[in-house]
């Protein structure tokens, strides 16, 4: 018996996948270990290899599935009920739309049902299929959550047959084959092509995205796998952005004169994209200017200033993760996505750190007590998820406004 079928028993939780009846399985998770664990497929056939991680988040699976940080992962949702209010383009997280989604799958509970929303545009496993995500249904998703808390986040295949015709053995050589997340450089996959300005503001309740002139400031954004609400959140703010490539040198930021400048989140190894990215963001901080980072961009703000990275054990997935604000002494609920992490041991004196993880402990936020420059691990413009943290956005504003100020 494998571990997650052991898990389920254990719990009392039901193996039986729903819906099978005579039918064998259309889908098949198979994680490096060579447990197989069988489902019925959704969304797009084939094949694809990536990192097992769970979501918590109880909204947002559009919102979730978009986002570039997920690139190469495949997502277990813990909620149950995935799908059941359909799909819309206003929700799509993914900045750079020439990109395909860098989600390799997902694991579902229960079978998509017919969406009843009135936000719905389109079925979500039309959608899935749309965008090239392939989904597995009836997989006991706190069995295989509680493997993964306890063993870490395996590498696996995810894979869909209408016909239930699988090469079980070459489908178990090819998910422990796969290296894994440590060593990708991610984020050139997802970054932007070409340079762009951004101006949409936030959604607000019957009016859609709403727009704010005349702009404060005037932010570039490099965009190592950046999402909207991100871009949305900073103009609400006040800022016109300019979103660059995650190859673009500090010079060539510097010359369009900002007045801040803001590190995105993205997917893969900071270390990885840090070989090119960390020296310019060095010099971006050498320049004075106010800087702002999120997930990607907290870890690669840390390498920049001489801390380290590491991988952990589970990652931090979900829509309900408290961190203390030491600055405020607050405690906000706050949106999480990342499987890597930086390691508060690793600061020099020139750092304090701001915010911490109240689940483990873990960094969760950083600032230079010299400098404008600051950071957090998680995602202050949500999208799933509280909006305890758009003080964030403020904060940085604050900056810039007292940059110009001391000018």
């Amino acid at each position: 018996m494998s571990d997650i079928e052991s898990k389920a028993r254990d719990a009392g939780a039901p193996t039986a996948v729903p819906g099978w009846d005579d039918q064998g399985p259309t889908a098949l998770l198979v994680l490096a270990d060579g447990t197989v664990i069988e489902g019925m497929g959704a969304g797009a056939t084939g094949v694809a290899v990536g990192e097992v991680c769970f979501n918590t988040a109880m909204t947002g699976y559009q919102e979730i599935l978009t986002d570039p940080s997920y690139t190469g992962q495949i997502i277990t949702f813990t909620f149950p009920h995935i799908g059941n209010v359909g799909a819309n383009p206003e929700d799509i997280e993914t900045a750079n739309l020439a990109a395909a989604s860098g989600v390799q799958g997902c694991v579902l509970r229960a079978p998509i049902t017919e969406p009843s929303n009135y936000r719905s545009a389109q079925h979500f496993n039309e959608w899935l299929k749309a965008r090239g995500i392939i989904a597995i249904t009836g997989v006991d998703t706190r069995a295989l959550t509680a493997l993964t808390r306890e063993k870490g986040m395996p590498n696996a295949v995810i894979t869909h047959a209408p016909d239930g015709d699988f090469d079980r053995e070459a489908l178990k050589r090819q998910a422990a084959e796969w290296g894994g997340m440590v060593g990708l450089d991610l984020a050139k996959d997802v970054s932007t092509a070409q340079t762009y300005t951004w101006e949409e503001g936030a959604w607000e309740w019957n009016e859609g995205f709403t727009r704010k002139e005349p702009p404060r400031h005037h932010v570039v954004a490099i965009d190592y796998g950046l999402k909207r609400n991100i871009l949305r959140e900073l103009a609400a703010a006040g800022c016109k952005v300019t979103v660059v490539s995650a190859t673009t040198s500090a010079e060539e930021i510097l010359e369009r004169n900002p007045d801040g400048i803001f590190l995105s989140n993205g997917p893969g190894d900071p270390a990885a994209t840090g070989e090119y990215a960390v020296p310019e963001i060095k010099k971006l901080v050498d320049s004075g200017k106010p800087v702002f980072g999120i997930c990607l961009g907290h870890q690669m703000l840390g390498l920049a200033l001489g801390g380290k990275t590491s991988h952990m054990r589970q990652g931090h997935h979900g829509a309900n993760h408290p961190v203390k604000d030491y600055l405020t002494g607050k405690v906000e609920i706050t949106s999480m996505n990342h499987g890597f992490t930086v390691d508060r041991e690793s600061f020099s004196d020139e750092i304090e750190e701001t915010h911490v993880s109240l689940f483990d402990g873990s960094n969760c936020g950083l600032k230079l007590k010299d400098r404008p420059v600051f950071s957090v691990q998680y995602h202050p413009e949500a999208s799933p998820g509280p909006q305890d943290s758009h003080y964030l956005f403020t904060r940085f504003v604050e900056m810039m406004d007292g940059a110009k100020d001391s000018s």
